[in-house]
């Protein structure tokens, strides 16, 4: 299925940046089991696929739609901390309207990324980071 192709575009290049930074982070993606250290600044992917669409009578198009976040985690009690610093990286790493392919498939990034409300936790502020994307395939 497409969604897991788009998914899987946008956790690669996610992760191979967050690794290459000063202070690589570590990137969660959908379903793995992680345990983080008490302090850590850390990020969390997930794909939220809309629904699959065709353009054609004839069925031979399909239209993927959904939203790509990124949810950062930092410690609680320092205001926005690293968050926003980091937020504006990623908005960086994925420009409107860039184009990443992987076999037949090409997905575009329809939105800036955006970010959400901060989420408080008694450990943690999260700061969720969004972008709409496109694909399609005939």
């Amino acid at each position: 299925m497409s969604h897991n192709i788009v998914a899987s575009i946008y956790e690669a290049k996610l992760i191979a940046w967050a690794k290459a930074r000063p202070t690589p982070l570590k990137v969660v993606v959908e379903n793995e089991t992680y345990k983080p250290v008490d302090g850590e600044t850390y990020l969390k992917a997930f794909t939220l696929p809309a629904d699959t669409a065709s353009n054609t009578l004839g069925g031979d198009h399909k239209l993927y739609t959904g939203v790509f976040q990124v949810s950062i985690v930092t410690p609680s009690g320092k205001y926005r901390g690293d968050a926003g610093v980091i937020a504006d990286q990623i908005a960086a790493l994925f420009p409107l309207y860039e184009r990443n392919t992987k076999g037949p498939l090409t997905v575009v990034t329809m939105s800036p990324v955006h970010p959400g409300p901060g989420i408080p936790d008694d450990t943690t502020f999260t700061v969720p980071v969004s972008l709409l994307y496109r694909a399609d395939t005939n």
